[in-house]
């Protein structure tokens, strides 16, 4: 028994063997006719390579203003003034002492000197034919000589056509033709946040061109002029840039740069511009008169109605404003009387003094304002001519 169990064990093991080099080989000639198949059969279309993500797109580079730049920095100019000062040769002149017992004639046995002072800024031309706009004072007053530097680097000497401290402008006219010159926008239209460049000649550096916004429209009582309805922006406006051009994006004038709120000196952000609807009622006055002329109707001194004053006069509410002064002028005339309460101009409420005086001023001569007033809580209604700013003075 153990011989036949050895030779059963013996078949067994041989039988294996035999099966394991079978799979084997059959294996084998599997992978060798797979492999044979592959290369004899023919090449397939390489599949396509996936595509790339694509790169992040920039940030936004911001708006492009170099067609507008390229189309208004020529008709931007420089301004040089010089002007003659006639000033006391008193070495008390500025003594306070002394002008206390002898007054401002106390100088005069000293005799008096020329003293030339000069000022430098910017301005727009407005006309092919050689009409140049600015700041008054840029220009200054009196006897002044004042020379254009054109955007070709011409240099002309300008006459005055007319100058208007009310405003800081000043038209300027030089002997050239065919100017390049910059369209009128319309500042009415203007928007806060609208973008604006800023263009002229800061610390005489020749088209300077800066880009900011509108900050503000309407800006009155800063202090810069008597008649105030300022542009406000943050585009860089510094020294020298007075009398330069504001233009949207448009490339439209809306605006001349005239000062800035600084305690360095220098840009912090807060510069005032004339709008350009203001600015070209004042060319054409120039032009036509030689001066601006603007309504009045003799009210020297107003102020907001508020809880104290509606107590003391008897009224209810704090709308309107009350007169304090006047003149025997106009309004006087036309029944008004210091105490009332200004309650609307031509159809529309007031409540800013300076607002509703520009509106005056803007009123043509001898045109009438209708002026809702109200006296010890009674409503009426006045019509009051209005006369030339210059007649103050015969009605004081």
């Amino acid at each position: 028994m153990s011989g036949v169990r050895r030779l059963a064990v013996s078949l067994l093991l041989v039988l294996v063997g035999v099966t394991a080099g079978l799979v084997v080989s059959g294996r084998m000639r599997a992978t060798t006719d797979a492999t044979a198949v592959d290369q004899t059969a023919p090449a397939q279309a390489p599949r396509p390579a996936r595509p790339e993500a694509p790169p992040p797109a920039p940030a936004s580079p911001g708006p492009d203003f170099t067609r507008v730049a390229q189309q208004t920095i020529g008709a931007v100019t420089n301004i040089a003034s010089l002007q003659r000062v006639n000033v006391s040769s008193s070495p008390f002149a500025n003594d306070p002492f002394f002008q206390y017992f002898f007054g401002d004639s106390g100088g005069d046995m000293f005799g008096s000197r020329n003293r030339y002072e000069s000022s430098l800024g910017s301005g727009v031309v407005i006309s092919p034919d050689g009409y140049v706009l600015t700041n008054s004072h840029v220009v200054g007053q009196g006897q002044v000589e004042v020379t254009v530097g054109l955007g070709d680097k011409r240099e002309l000497r300008a006459k005055v056509i007319g100058v208007d401290p009310s405003t800081d402008l000043a038209l300027l006219k030089v002997e050239a033709r065919g100017l390049p010159v910059i369209p009128w926008g319309d500042s009415s239209k203007l928007k806060v946040a609208e973008w604006v460049l800023a263009i002229g000649n800061p610390f005489q550096l020749s088209q300077t061109v800066t880009l900011g916004i509108v900050s503000a429209l309407g800006r009155a009582n800063v202090g810069i002029a008597a008649y105030e309805d300022f542009i406000q922006t943050d585009a860089a406006i510094n020294p020298g840039n007075s009398g330069g051009a504001l233009i949207n994006a448009r490339g439209e004038l809306i605006g001349i740069n005239t000062a800035i709120f600084s305690q360095s000196g220098g840009y912090q952000g807060v510069g005032f511009a004339v709008p350009s609807n203001l600015a070209r009622r004042v060319v054409d006055d120039l032009t036509r008169f030689g001066k601006v002329r603007r309504g009045w109707i003799g009210i020297a001194e107003m102020s907001p109605l508020t809880t104290r004053l509606a107590d003391e006069l008897g009224t209810t509410g704090t709308d309107g404003l009350v007169v304090m002064r006047m003149w025997r002028g106009p309004a006087y005339q036309a029944g008004l009387r210091p105490g009332d309460v200004i309650l609307s101009l031509n159809g529309r409420a007031v409540s800013d003094a300076a607002a509703f005086l520009r509106a005056i001023a803007d009123t043509p001569i001898g045109g009438a304002a209708t002026v809702e007033i109200l006296r010890e809580s009674t409503r009426r209604t006045l019509k009051i001519v209005v006369e030339e700013e210059g007649a103050r003075a015969q009605r004081r």
